[in-house]
């Protein structure tokens, strides 16, 4: 008996859908398995992982149905782009997970089932010894300053006095009306100098904002902020 599938862009068989799913949910499945390993912030979400799995496995579906047929592609594409998708991206390297699960699923729905296994394990590997050893990571420790000044004067420059002197260098991040528009907050991030406290910066900062509250968070990566 023929098991076989006859269409315009070729031939499958059932080995070949069941080779693919399982290969594609394998291998995601280890993608996942590598995102959490190596997750280090608290923006995890099981959920997004789980979608690595499906979507890995989508993909290697799609490519199964398209085949070689460039008109089903096209056909494909446009039925696709009718999708919005509204949650924003978390971290810029989620977006390489996406990519990664996409790529393995297109490789082992063209039945480059080589490629996609050595594809899929010399990455994560790489993924796994730069989180290992931190790699590119740049050793600062900032400090975040948040400052509520009144909106009547432009307080800015009597602000970045008092950061010149007690900081080896800082940037303004944001400037924010609050309480109706009656205080401005700025946020800046520091490094303080060695020698200088956080006390110190608040004590200096208050002298200037007329008493309003002055906040300074320590412990900050710059790879954080």
């Amino acid at each position: 008996m023929d098991f076989s599938f006859q269409d315009l862009s070729g031939t499958f068989s059932v080995a070949d859908i069941a080779i693919a799913m399982s290969l594609s949910f394998v291998l995601s499945a280890m993608i996942g398995w590598v995102y959490r390993a190596t997750h280090r912030n608290v923006s995890y979400s099981q959920s997004y992982v789980q979608t690595l799995v499906i979507l890995g496995m989508l993909i290697s579906l799609i490519m199964l149905v398209v085949g070689s047929n460039i008109a089903r592609a096209f056909a494909l594409v446009g039925a696709l782009s009718v999708v919005r998708f509204r949650n924003a991206i978390k971290e810029t390297r989620d977006v390489g997970f996406i990519f990664l699960v996409m790529g393995v699923g297109m490789a082992v729905g063209t039945r480059f089932y080589l490629l996609a296994v050595v594809a899929a394990v010399a990455i994560s590997l790489i993924i796994m010894i730069m989180s290992r050893f931190n790699w590119f990571q740049l050793n600062v420790r900032r400090q975040v300053v948040k400052v509520q000044v009144p909106s009547d004067e432009d307080y800015t420059h009597a602000v970045q006095d008092v950061l010149v002197r007690y900081t080896d260098e800082f940037e303004l991040v944001s400037m924010e009306s609050i309480r109706a528009g009656a205080l401005t907050e700025l946020m800046y991030t520091v490094r303080i100098k060695k020698g200088s406290e956080p006390a110190d910066l608040i004590a200096g900062l208050r002298e200037r904002n007329h008493g309003q509250s002055v906040t300074v968070l320590t412990g900050y990566d710059q790879s954080d902020l």
